[in-house]
């Protein structure tokens, strides 16, 4: 190990971008945190303005670093996944707004593919379900709507790429991306880990217009640091999609060991090895991690769209609290839901389920019902939902994971936490940091820079940790889930038309 050395890590999230300091020992130095704005030109839309995204993380990079008398020794990026944002390659401007992985307007275009029966070619070759949360149906739809993007297209100027192949670009002056973001955007080959040339087809998308895939670990080019009020230049060493690289941060790195992510949505994944595992549950073959060597380490994926952000929909747009963290204590005022369901299907249904078509539902109430009855059914929908993926993950692997390393922002809630275990029947594993995202990429970093010799290295590092165990029977339990069930299937194909 490198004594000495700092690994600063950039991740640029759905709500916000933040940049941390960590030392050797994985320890928070310095931070610094910057939120954007959120659009919702239409129902079901949601975007981003990517120049106040770069101009968030130029700024969260120069706060965290003013005044810091040490180099890093690289920076790990991280960021939101199957965001898509298109830019000219002339002048580095955006074109549209960045389309939101949540944004639901091409759930229409799925429809038709999947009736034309596009939709098994495309996860035969991707891993993916044919769904809008997904990139490629984005980009496609930047193609046919925007006359910039076409204009640009015409002329050979057009980027089009996930958040880490903006900021790549802006930040070293190189178009790449690699395989955790990749492959997320239905047009990466899961084998391969190359882009396909009968996705590109299929989606009108030019490979010209694609950023090059590289291995996640491996410099990506050098930032100059003074616009950072820092000299010289400092690699970035390390790419990760967020949630992979929740995965690393957790140190889940042998097949079995599986995290769940408590942010605005959750993401529960389990390492699977050096090959990808097919669900034939509605779950999602990924890429985990990919080595300069040419390693590739899998997982198996259980996205779910809507949980923190809906505790921050009951706070801004019910006004039944006025900060998040009294939900906590006006659900653990009643004993149960009373009966009531909450179904968030905001943005559709994410895994196991996959029905864009889904939109959110309370149902079970009476007049006996109170704002506590449903903030307590929120938290269960969490907790439901985490089970849903557990269910999937179980029937797929032939044995379901006994422990979850969980993180996020979700895991300050003891309520929650223990719900969660309560009707998945789960011990979970609650890391005292709450940036495991951050640690991840910092991680990767220090290992492709040499600050770590392997991942045993990394694995030794101390590592605070609560476990949360069961409590509750498992018959009241799945009572519950059986009624939850019936929940989500009264929610299912309330859009009629896309």
């Amino acid at each position: 190990m490198s004594e000495g050395a700092y690994l600063g890590a950039l991740d640029q999230g759905t709500t916000g971008s933040r940049f941390i300091v960590f030392d050797t020992q994985g320890r928070i130095v310095r931070q610094a945190y910057k939120r954007h704005r959120q659009f919702y030109p239409s129902p079901g839309w949601v975007e981003h303005d990517p120049k106040e995204l770069l101009s968030n993380v130029r700024a969260v990079i120069r706060a965290c670093l003013k005044g810091f008398d040490f180099k890093l020794a690289a920076i790990g990026l991280t960021n939101q996944r199957e965001t898509v944002l298109s830019w000219d390659t002339k002048t580095g401007k955006p074109l549209h707004n960045a389309i939101v992985w949540q944004d639901t307007r091409t759930a229409g275009a799925c429809q038709r593919l999947k009736a034309d029966g596009t939709a098994q070619t495309i996860e035969e070759a991707t891993g993916l379900p044919l769904n809008p949360y997904f990139s490629a149906t984005k980009m496609a739809w930047l193609n046919q709507h925007i006359p910039a993007v076409q204009e640009a297209l015409t002329h050979g100027r057009l980027c089009l790429g996930t958040v880490d192949s903006w900021l790549v670009w802006h930040l070293t002056g190189h178009f790449l991306t690699e395989p955790t973001n990749a492959s997320r955007t239905m047009l990466m080959n899961l084998e391969t880990r190359e882009w396909d040339p009968r996705m590109l087809e299929i989606f009108g998308i030019p490979v010209e217009a694609l950023p090059s895939i590289r291995p996640s670990l491996g410099t990506f080019g050098e930032v100059d640091m003074r616009p950072f009020g820092a000299s010289g230049s400092i690699p970035i060493a390390c790419v990760l999609g967020d949630q992979q690289a929740a995965l690393f941060g957790q140190r889940c790195f042998k097949p079995g060991e599986a995290k769940n992510t408590f942010g605005t949505g959750n993401f529960i994944l389990v390492n699977v090895g050096q090959a990808p595992v097919r669900s034939q549950n509605g779950l999602i073959p990924t890429v985990a991690c990919t080595l300069d060597s040419g390693q590739a380490t899998y997982a198996l994926e259980g996205p779910i769209a809507i949980t923190g952000a809906l505790l921050g929909w009951l706070k801004d747009n019910l006004g039944i609290v006025k900060s998040v963290q009294e939900i906590d204590r006006l659900a653990n005022s009643v004993p149960d839901s009373g009966g009531t369901y909450f179904v968030p299907a905001f943005s559709g249904l994410y895994a196991p389920h996959w029905d864009a078509t889904a939109r959110g539902t309370i149902v079970g109430m009476s007049g006996h019902t109170t704002k506590a009855h449903v903030a307590r059914a929120a938290l269960e929908a969490i907790a439901f939902q985490c089970r849903d993926v557990l269910e999937a993950m179980t029937k797929d692997l032939g044995q379901r994971p006994q422990r979850l390393k969980a993180d996020g922002g979700g895991t300050r809630s003891p309520v929650l936490m223990q719900t969660c275990a309560d009707i998945s029947f789960t011990e979970l594993v609650l890391a005292h940091t709450f940036e495991v995202t951050c640690l991840g990429a910092a991680l990767g970093a220090g290992l492709a820079e040499g600050v770590w010799k392997d991942l045993d290295a990394i694995k030794a590092l101390p590592f605070e940790e609560t476990i949360v165990r069961p409590a509750s029977a498992a018959k009241p339990a799945d009572g519950r889930y059986a009624g939850w069930l019936d929940a989500v299937a009264r929610s299912k194909g309330w859009v009629k038309e896309q």
